[in-house]
């Protein structure tokens, strides 16, 4: 860890806690800072902030109180999470007071360097598969972001022997300052989050952060089949590399004859990778650039590539039982995502779908359901889901209370050869906590056919 001076006597507020704002408010305060916290959970249900007033940290909860901008704050590390129209944000916007996100502490204080990923889908994918070619490869990467563990914890740790692999989101780009990557990775942009970003232009603009303080010497990865991710290259100092799951390239990573190739090398067969679907192939081909560029050998990857069964609760391989192929895919809670999902799979599907929907209804979906030969439904959305298998002419419809239940009808509806499928095309909240309950859920009823 870099021991820097550029905080010492100064009034600091971190905006908001999770794991990001605890880690922040720790490492001010280990830097000489005067850090306040603000919270809005009460103190009396907030074991963190308590946790930083027994460090000697000044800890505010239960409110967000505007008047407390007056106490002569020089920077705010406001939690990603936390809206730009938030009445606390505009107010320390209107008085000159700097806004960032933990990640950028966690670069400024970071002897290793960077490489970052973001996109709108993809991102964990990649950023797992480049974190184990890397760790095959011999090259001590650490994992941080998003993903689960912070930056900012991480940076701590890491010395110039490591290489911090991370994923990066819109709300954490919009908080930088200095944040360069030496090599950064745009998997994708669609449509998302615009209830935070206002418009897809603010969106789209917010990704583009990945790259704006990158120099000549750095590497950008961009996906070549996306207008809106060239126009980001275009604009960038880096070097661009491109990747293409639909043409062969001049340079940079693509399929050609069957071969996954970079710069017109072979590096494997694509038949031989264990994840299924073409989305699957963007993610491959960025990190496989990544890693050549990065020097890790062939053999390192293609290790990699032939047994990564997926992340969890992202079209991960739970089990094969009497000829059936189980996935779940709990983390599709929108259209896009379940429509990746079902591309995926050329075999009969029985997809087991359902949850909270976001007002949509889900004709987008009848084009995606040409292998499905039945469908379960649960949740608040079952009924436009079951409007949409009508229309796409599937006879095999049932609905059940949850998911548990469905993975024992959905064995009795299906053949060996078949594919079972969680990939719900909802959000979770009207039953599950979370994606990730509603994933380990469907697992565990998996196991228990067995």
């Amino acid at each position: 860890m870099k021991q820097i001076n550029k905080y010492l006597h100064k009034k600091i507020l971190v905006l908001g806690l999770a794991k990001s704002g605890i880690s922040a408010a720790a490492l001010l305060h280990k830097l000489g800072a005067f850090v306040t916290v603000n919270d809005k959970k009460p103190l009396s249900e907030n074991p963190e902030a308590q946790g930083l007033l027994e460090q000697g940290i000044t800890v505010i909860c239960g409110d967000h109180p505007i008047e407390l901008l007056d106490e002569g704050f020089q920077l705010i590390v406001k939690n990603p999470g936390i809206p730009y129209y938030n009445p606390m944000i505009l107010e320390a916007i209107k008085k000159g007071i700097p806004i960032i996100t933990e990640v950028e502490l966690a670069y400024e204080i970071s002897e290793a360097p960077f490489i970052g990923i973001t996109g709108s889908n993809g991102k964990t994918t990649t950023t797992t598969l480049l974190f184990e070619m890397l760790q095959k490869g011999r090259k001590s990467p650490l994992i941080a972001g998003n993903i689960g563990t912070v930056a900012s914890n991480v940076a701590q740790k890491a010395t110039f022997e490591n290489t911090i692999v991370i994923e990066l989101s819109s709300f954490q780009l919009m908080g930088i300052q200095t944040f360069a990557p030496k090599i950064a990775i745009i998997t994708n942009i669609y449509d998302a989050h615009l209830d935070y970003h206002g418009t897809r232009e603010e969106y789209v603009k917010a990704k583009a952060g990945i790259t704006k303080n990158q120099s000549e010497n750095d590497y950008l990865i961009v996906n070549a089949d996306q207008e809106d991710v060239i126009s980001i290259a275009q604009h960038s100092r880096a070097q661009m590399i491109p990747f293409s799951t639909k043409r062969v390239l001049d340079r940079g990573a693509y399929v050609q004859d069957g071969w996954v190739m970079f710069n017109g090398e072979k590096i494997m067969e694509a038949k031989d990778i264990s994840l299924p679907g073409a989305h699957n192939l963007e993610n491959v081909l960025a990190s496989v650039a990544a890693a050549k560029l990065s020097g890790v050998e062939h053999s390192a990857m293609k290790q990699v590539l032939t047994t990564f069964h997926g992340v969890k609760h992202r079209l991960q391989f739970v089990a094969e039982i009497e000829g059936r192929k189980f996935y779940n895919d709990s983390k599709a809670t929108n259209i896009l995502a379940t429509t990746n999902a079902l591309a995926a799979f050329t075999k009969p599907t029985i997809l087991l779908a359902g949850g909270l929907d976001r007002g949509n209804e889900f004709d987008a979906l009848v084009p995606a359901f040409k292998h499905v030969k039945a469908l379960i439904t649960f949740g608040e959305t079952a009924y436009k889901l079951e409007k949409a298998a009508k229309l796409a002419g599937i006879k095999n419809i049932l609905h059940v209370d949850n998911v548990e239940k469905a993975v024992p009808q959905a064995y009795q509806l299906s053949d060996s050869g078949d594919v079972i499928l969680l990939s719900p095309a909802c959000a979770s909240w009207d039953q599950y906590k979370s994606f990730e309950v509603r994933g380990d859920i469907f697992m565990d009823a998996v196991h228990k056919l067995k």
